[in-house]
């Protein structure tokens, strides 16, 4: 039994024209427009296929595949369809179209699981308008609260509440933990490691540690022209200090961590004015703890002593944590049986990014498959997987999922 790769193909490509920019990116962030008109769209397939379809208070979307057994839990297979600002085709993506890919092959084949099998869309897994990322997976694993998650603002002032009603996905189903026999995502890599070692699978052991600070830098705005250098402060001028001092922690603890700065926004942000206030972020992995909490000291107190230098204050705030986390050896140990059995290669590896699988994964066994990026580029619109790799790792998720509903 094998998944139909033209309609997986066509299914995700046509996803993809929602939202597509100029050059071949996609934005279609969290509760926009264009995420109410790929809802839609998949809504709309999920039907196709049979499934009973609920939105739950988060906006998360779930069809659902009756099994031959009332009494057991769903075995839940899913991923995201928003993206970050001009992302690319796969991310998230070709976890749900996969998964709606099994569930039409499984109704092909007239097959009956003994769990009821449930395609999941999560609501905000990019964390690109709202933050934290994974979000609604976040609160449906009672992680985060529903009134907080409900609360929480984009750079406009836009509440995530108000701009899930708006478009019509604030559903009446509770989101909150219930009960799970299991949870699979597929996902492209998001790295290199796959491609470098020529591997077409990775099986994924885990997810790194990750640490998101706001940093606020407050100096003063004055005139351009008539102010002396040597009596601005100017908080441009720390915050370009910092992000050089946040790229080099790595280098000073050496291993894998990684650190990133990858938003900015500068006030008054005048072509003639010496800038008095910046706000940005600090995104920080690793795979383990303890090394992450020293970083982390390590960020804040070099913060302070470089604005102690040029004269500004230094505030810091804490808008996302996780800790390095192992995923269910039972089903990661399937799913490389069910890789064996095909006799592909295959690596265990860890995830440096983030999923919803992080937190589905803390109330039942979860596990995840990857299959390599094109020089291993994602977030952006290069971002690529041979649809041969596609493939193999959408058989892999079928009859990964047959075993473990099998178990």
């Amino acid at each position: 039994m094998k998944i139909d790769i033209r309609r997986l193909k066509k299914s995700l490509l046509r996803l993809a024209q929602i939202g597509a920019v100029p050059g071949g990116g996609i934005s279609r962030l969290a509760l926009s427009d264009e995420d109410k008109q790929a809802r839609d769209l998949l809504v709309g397939w999920m039907e196709e296929s049979g499934l009973k379809v609920n939105v739950d208070q988060m906006g998360n979307i779930f069809g659902r595949r009756s099994g031959s057994r009332k009494d057991l839990p769903p075995l839940l297979v899913g991923s995201h369809i928003d993206t970050v600002r001009n992302g690319g085709k796969f991310d998230g993506a070709l976890g749900v179209m996969a998964g709606l890919e099994v569930v039409r092959t499984l109704n092909d084949e007239a097959v009956s699981t003994k769990h009821p099998i449930e395609l999941a869309a999560f609501t905000n897994e990019e964390g690109a308008r709202f933050q934290p990322p994974m979000l609604a997976s976040g609160v449906m694993a009672g992680i985060f609260p529903l009134e907080w998650a409900y609360s929480r603002n984009d750079v406009n002032g836009l509440i995530f509440g108000q701009e899930l009603k708006r478009i019509g996905y604030r559903g009446s189903v509770p989101c909150r933990p219930r009960p799970l026999h299991a949870y699979l995502e597929f996902h492209i890599e998001q790295g290199p490691v796959l491609e470098a070692e020529k591997v077409p699978i990775g099986i994924v052991q885990g997810i790194v540690g990750l640490r998101w600070l706001r940093v606020t830098l407050e100096g003063e705005s004055d005139h351009a022209g008539p102010t002396p250098m040597s009596m601005r402060r100017d908080a441009l001028v720390a915050a370009a200090r910092a992000v050089e001092m946040v790229r080099g922690i790595p280098r000073r603890m050496k291993g894998e961590m990684v650190t990133t700065v990858g938003f900015m926004q500068v006030q008054p942000n005048v072509v003639n004015v010496i800038p008095g206030r910046v706000t940005f972020t600090v995104d920080l992995r690793d795979r383990y703890e303890k090394r992450t909490e020293r970083a982390i000291g390590m960020v804040k107190s070099g913060i302070k002593t470089i604005a102690l230098q040029e004269g500004v204050k230094a505030s810091f705030e804490e808008i996302f944590k996780s800790s390095p986390f192992l995923f269910s050896k039972e089903v990661v140990d399937t799913i490389a049986q069910v890789c064996k059995s095909f006799q592909w290669p295959y690596r265990m590896l860890m995830s440096g990014a983030g999923h919803d699988a992080l937190y589905m994964a803390q109330r039942t066994k979860g596990g995840m498959i990857f299959v390599p990026s094109l020089k291993g580029r994602s977030h952006c619109r290069e971002e690529r997987s041979s649809w041969r790799d596609i493939e193999k790792g959408a058989n892999l998720l079928l009859h990964s999922t047959l075993a473990i509903d099998a178990q």
